[in-house]
């Protein structure tokens, strides 16, 4: 008997096209060198010149053919006698994009239709000593599914070309509205030869962990055949310390169990960021002949956490919670949508995922949703998000379609998902699979075959046959293979009410922006219970802008063709100037344009985080338990609701987010109460401005803190300040004050323009810290007449720490949305943006890169519009 051995095939590859595309590119059979692998087809054509950056300008559409090609790629490997007389020999297949026929030594060993699938072949009875040669090729996805859907049929959907409903491979690929139309393919994934006698086919861990937070675990394993074998099963504390273990167990079958107590003292519990650690525990696997000798082993990373999804009836409200309560403790959720963040993944690395994630943590956000019309995403993915703390909510890969279910597309999908549950459930950071992305929204909108109250039904035959996937297929998997919490889609309410209904389950807010088009102060009207979409567009870093110019100058204004290209959302020029003109008074060069777009996106996710943590106020009250801004991160460079662009540049609205989700925060709300005295009469009335003043605290023990109030008349010397005690009642938001706006004189008629009056308020701490600050400005900017000069002061430091360089902001009259840049192509890191300064209350920031650059300050009122 042998010890299970394996190694990538990842040496020797080449490629090329094999019929059908742009023949001048690349000729038919022309074999190419690999540069790398795994890989794709655009990537490697990119790294040899062969085909223009379609990241740049408009060439996009140069590299449609690409697409529509069928492709080959072919390596001739060396097997050893050894591996060829092993009991078994497979060749192992992580993921291949999509639809590929794959031949060793000239036998048909395999075909695919599904990228989210692996798949392992034994090939012992066509693999030889010496030489062997693999090829794979590869049919073009995107003419694939127009036959397939020329067979079962045109469906509807939003985003990309309907054909992609039929096809399983990442839904982003045929374009979405932020996004390019780039249908990659080729090995996307690694290729593995492993030689075995038996090994080690599956391990599922399940830690369950009670209400008192003591623990059950229990280790079940599956091999790949029966016979007589012995298995040691030890559990690992996050030092590598055994913990508890069973050894000599005699296994007749191809599985076994083994199962652990522990109790509270002996367990450390995985906690989301901000809330306690992340150990991380393992299990190792040892499976041995009876003779002793080594067969296989495998180790499988775990942890020990409680999650729930609490589904409560309110106390004074409509409708029920929906929020996540990990190991007894009810935590808000402030965080964002991920989508892939390349269009060519296999461009990402474990590093640039850390990164990402790392800048997630660092803006005090918790929790990630990895959305349903991109890819289960890679391992060190998940990896970074058990060490780092983040929880997870994740999609099944479906997207604002009409899906089909057809019995060969459920049976492909049941693959798909039974692998990919199996891959992630041992993740403590995955905390909610939810089965769709906005499926639901569709066929509501269609007006589709959907009654809510049937819960028995196949489904199949109704034109939403996805729904038979959504509540039957799904969830029988996940309920079968992992203790995860399944919900239907995202958005969904339950309790058979539409996705619309903000009283029930998780929403998707797209009245500001999109439907509506709301004010993005009205977030407060148009709070749900977990809010899992909503956003705004802003542009990127100009630098951005820039790259994907290309150094074309006379395309380097917002309305250019190629500026329209790096917008995939309709209508987005209504949009944005929508928002703009109801707000600023604004310029148009594009420089100014990104500033003001930038603000814009600021103000609107700040005031949506702002507006629903105040929802969050206490146990039986958690009116709102969750933001998800759509979206952190972009797959190209594009004007998008990104917060970070594609180069990880973050855009300032990532900062304003960044101060909202502090541990301690204040908000405030300016309304006007107008009152009629005679009923009969509209001329006579009374305008008074109103304001109110709350704080949050996300950590769970009261917080004594001093509330000091500052008013500013913006055009006079005047001021006024009044200062109170206050408690910050713990994991919740605390209502501290109430009353007439200071300085804004009762108004009797229209024509009375109102003062502009800025107020700041600040939570001190008892040595005088600064727990939370906020700066409340009359609203909309667009009537303010700014002075001329507000006494800015912007002073650097001698020395850079390891923060970078010191910079401490001050000013003689308040300034609303301050950005800082510096000059050059290089960039430099700054730890805040989007500031609002107001007299006597310094702010210090830090800048990494300056190299000796001057600090350039833009903010409303400039002198740039």
């Amino acid at each position: 008997m042998t010890a299970n051995n394996s190694r990538e095939l990842s040496e020797g590859w080449t490629f090329a096209k094999v019929a059908g595309g742009e023949q001048d590119a690349v000729k038919d059979g022309e074999w190419l060198p690999v540069h790398s692998f795994p890989t794709t087809v655009h990537v490697e054509l990119l790294k040899l010149k062969k085909i223009p950056d379609p990241f740049i300008g408009l060439h996009e559409w140069d590299v449609q053919w690409i697409g529509e090609a069928d492709w080959a790629f072919k390596t001739r490997f060396t097997a050893s006698e050894a591996e060829v007389e092993a009991d078994n020999v497979d060749l192992v297949f992580d993921g291949l994009d999509t639809f590929a026929v794959v031949e060793l030594n000239g036998h048909k060993i395999l075909e695919t239709d599904n990228q989210f699938v692996a798949h392992r072949v034994p090939v012992k009875g066509h693999i030889k000593a010496g030489d062997n040669d693999l090829v794979l090729t590869f049919a073009s996805a995107f003419r694939k599914g127009r036959e397939l859907e020329q067979k079962h049929g045109k469906l509807n959907l939003w985003n990309g070309d309907s054909s992609r409903l039929h096809v399983r491979k990442a839904q982003y690929n045929y374009g979405w509205d932020w996004g390019p139309v780039l249908m990659t393919v080729g090995p996307w994934k690694p290729i593995r030869l492993e030689t075995y006698t038996i090994r080690i086919a599956d391990i599922d861990i399940r830690p369950r962990v009670n209400e008192q937070l003591a623990a059950a675990l229990d280790v079940s394993f599956e091999l790949s055949k029966s016979e007589y074998t012995i298995a040691a099963v030890t559990v690992k504390d996050p030092e590598g310390k055994v913990v508890i273990g069973q050894s000599n167990l005699t296994i007749k079958s191809e599985r076994a169990e083994a199962h652990f107590k522990l109790s509270t003292g002996i367990l450390e519990l995985w906690y989301p960021v901000g809330y306690g650690k992340q150990p991380i525990y393992s299990v190792e696997i040892v499976i041995t002949d009876k003779d002793g000798h080594l067969l296989d082993r495998k180790s499988q990373k775990f942890a020990f956490r409680r999650v729930s999804v609490v589904q409560d009836e309110l106390v004074d409200q409509e409708g029920r919670t929906f929020l996540f309560e990990v190991n007894n403790v009810r935590i808000f959720c402030g965080g964002s949508n991920w989508i892939p963040a390349d269009s060519f993944l296999t461009e990402m690395t474990p590093e640039r995922y850390r990164q990402w994630l790392k800048l997630l943590v660092d803006g005090n956000q918790n929790m990630i949703r990895v959305w349903g019309g991109g890819i289960y995403e890679a391992d060190a993915f998940y990896d970074i998000c058990d060490e780092l703390g983040i929880m997870v909510w994740q999609d099944f890969m479906f997207g604002c379609g009409q899906y089909p279910a057809y019995d060969s597309f459920t049976k492909s999908v049941e693959l798909e998902a039974e692998q990919n549950v199996k891959r992630l459930r041992h993740h403590p950071s995955i905390v909610i699979f939810a089965g769709n992305n906005e499926d639901y929204q569709i066929a509501e909108s269609l007006k589709l075959e959907l009654d809510y109250s049937d819960e028995k039904s196949d489904f199949r035959k109704t034109n939403f046959p996805a729904r038979h996937i959504y509540e039957r297929l799904l969830p029988s998997v996940v309920e079968r293979l992992c203790d995860v919490h399944y919900h239907r889609s995202s958005p969904y309410s339950g309790f058979g009410k539409p996705t619309t209904d903000k009283n029930y389950g998780d929403l998707h807010q797209w009245n500001v922006w999109h439907g509506s088009q709301e004010p993005w102060h009205n977030w407060n009207k148009l709070a749900g219970r977990f809010v899992s979409e909503f956003g705004m567009e802003g542009y990127p870093n100009i630098r951005t802008v820039d790259h994907w110019l290309g150094g074309d100058k006379s395309e380097r204004y917002p309305q250019s063709r190629t500026m329209c290209n790096h917008n995939k959302a309709d209508g987005f020029e209504r949009r944005l100037e929508l928002y703009l003109v109801e707000n600023f008074k604004h310029a148009f060069d594009i420089e100014s344009y990104v500033y003001y777009t930038q603000i814009m996106q600021a103000e609107t996710l700040a005031a949506a985080y702002r507006l629903w943590r105040r929802n969050w106020k206490g146990k039986g009250r958690e009116y709102t338990a969750g933001a998800l801004v759509w979206q952190i991160n972009d797959c190209w460079p594009v004007t998008s609701w990104a917060i970070v662009d594609y180069f990880l540049r973050p855009k300032p609205a990532y900062f304003a987010i960044k101060r909202e989700l502090r541990p301690y925060t204040v908000g405030m709300a300016r309304t006007e109460r107008k009152t009629f005295a005679d009923p009969l009469s509209a001329a006579a009335f009374t305008l008074e401005t109103r304001l109110a003043v709350w704080g949050t605290n996300s950590t769970l023990e009261p917080k004594r803190a001093a509330l000091e109030v500052v008013a500013f008349d913006l055009h006079s010397d005047w001021r006024e300040t009044f200062r109170q005690d206050v408690v910050l009642q713990p994991n919740s938001a605390t209502e501290l004050w109430e009353g007439a706006l200071p300085g804004q004189p009762v108004r009797t008629k229209l024509s009375e323009v109102p003062k502009t009056i800025i107020v700041s308020a600040r939570l001190l701490d008892a040595d005088g810290s600064v727990l939370g600050r906020y700066a409340n400005w009359p609203e909309p900017y667009k009537y303010i007449h700014f002075p001329a000069d507000v006494g800015l002061r912007i002073v650097v430091g001698d020395k850079e720490g390891p923060e970078g360089a010191r910079v401490e902001l001050s000013t003689a009259k308040p300034v609303k949305g301050l950005v800082l840049d510096v000059d050059g192509a290089e960039d430099a890191h700054w730890s805040d943006q989007a500031i609002d300064l107001v007299p006597d209350d310094p702010q210090v920031l830090f800048v990494k890169g300056l190299n000796g650059r001057e600090i350039r300050a833009r903010y409303l009122g400039d002198g740039s519009a």
